[in-house]
């Protein structure tokens, strides 16, 4: 089952998201993909079963190569807000999908990033790696670079990041507690699950990996059932806008792991890391700070999965299909896929 749905995740993905665009043509009263209120919780169980899956020996690598593993996370840190903030604003893009678009790029590494890196033969230990750092970083790092970019747009989009959420207060200290909720607590929490039930590793990587995978899938079903309405005036320049970043994304992440003098199969894995952003995160995120009912904010991230994930998918099956050629120290390692 594992192999089924990480090898076509991305036909499950379409499959669901059409289903939930769709739904009400079918007759059936009972509409199961607009019940955003469970996104946080699948987040949460997702994030649980990325830190059981996570092996001490991990942790034991970060150690030993924290200055590439700490180059990576700014590099994805650094490329993706800028990119995304940058495109944007040349694009026009104003209000809810400006900060939309920005979203996209201040959220973490998408866990898919380290299945397909292990598709295109790169280091997938870096990759997780990678990833885990920037998730536990992220109620700190989000809130940051919001923050950041509010100083850079018009008054409309700022008008929509300070009105978020009035009653939980600032949506910069806002975003941080709720990453901390939902990701940081439940990784540390599935982590020390996993030190204190051993035995159960091996059954842990199975059922993590497979509900990480399916809770990504019903996140973004749920956030497109729940838009589809707005989805039909979406504007082909913010698809535009948003494959731009992607491609950039990866072209950074790539020139990040070269100027770092990466082996090969590292700088594979840096490349899938920071051009494919937790789009499920930040779709759930926006859905949680901007509650007006005509939002549109949920609809760029969104989205996002769709291009991260097509454009990685066939990055990864190219790449695996060329020769890779590996260091002495640094080998196609095995790793779980978070």
């Amino acid at each position: 089952m594992t192999k089924l749905i990480q090898r076509y995740l991305l036909v499950w993905l379409s499959l669901l998201s059409l289903a939930a665009y769709y739904w009400p043509q079918t007759g059936i009263s009972f509409d199961p993909w607009v019940h955003t209120s469970q996104l946080p919780y699948l987040i949460i169980v997702t994030m649980f079963g990325v830190g059981w899956m996570l092996p001490i020996d991990e942790i034991k690598k970060v150690a030993s190569r924290w200055p590439t593993i700490i180059g990576g996370t700014l590099t994805q840190f650094l490329v993706m807000p800028m990119l995304a903030l940058g495109i944007g604003i040349a694009f026009g893009l104003q209000g809810d999908m400006l900060v939309g678009v920005i979203l996209v790029g201040c959220v973490p590494g998408a866990m898919a990033s380290n299945v397909l890196t292990i598709v295109s033969k790169g280091n997938a230990s870096y990759s997780v790696s990678l990833t885990s750092l920037a998730t536990l970083l992220s109620p700190i790092a989000v809130p940051t670079m919001l923050a950041i970019s509010a100083s850079f747009v018009d008054a409309s989009t700022l008008e929509v990041l300070e009105g978020a959420n009035d009653d939980s207060g600032s949506v910069y200290l806002t975003s941080g507690i709720k990453l901390l909720k939902w990701v940081v607590i439940p990784v540390i929490a599935g982590f020390l699950m996993g030190r204190l039930l051993p035995q159960y590793e091996q059954q842990a990587k199975v059922i993590g990996s497979n509900v990480a995978n399916l809770a990504i899938l019903l996140i973004i079903a749920t956030v497109v059932g729940a838009s589809r309405e707005k989805l039909a005036t979406l504007p082909l320049l913010v698809f535009t806008c948003l494959l731009l970043i992607n491609i950039f994304g990866y072209l950074g992440g790539f020139t990040g792991g070269t100027l770092m003098k990466l082996p090969h199969p590292m700088k594979r894995a840096l490349t899938l890391e920071v051009g494919m952003q937790n789009a499920g995160l930040g779709a759930t995120l926006a859905t949680e700070l901007f509650t007006s009912p005509d939002s549109l904010v949920s609809i760029a991230p969104a989205f996002y999965t769709f291009f991260c994930m097509f454009t990685g998918t066939i990055l990864a099956w190219y790449w695996s299909s060329k020769h890779v050629q590996e260091s002495s120290d640094e080998s196609v390692d095995e790793a779980q896929p978070a």
